[in-house]
């Protein structure tokens, strides 16, 4: 399915970039912006960003990773 008509990105395209950049650097923090970038495109008018995040969220590689989980309750003293 497309999900993002101006550059042609499917949904095929953004699970197969989160699950490279996760096999790349288990670590990474996987943003939009950096989807874009892993597929050589550049984001234009954004009126795809809710289904492209929707589909972001739906990848099981997506999840942060488990040191990094929790950061802010942990940090806030508040």
């Amino acid at each position: 399915m497309i999900v993002c008509h101006c550059t042609g990105i499917s949904d095929a395209d953004i699970r197969g970039a989160i699950d490279w950049m996760r096999a790349a650097d288990p670590d990474t923090i996987i943003t939009p912006g950096k989807v874009y970038r892993a597929l050589g495109k550049t984001a234009d008018c954004g009126g795809c960003l809710p289904l492209f995040m929707s589909t972001m969220r739906s990848s099981p590689a997506l999840g942060v990773p488990a040191e990094l989980r929790g950061l802010r309750r942990r940090g806030a003293t508040g």
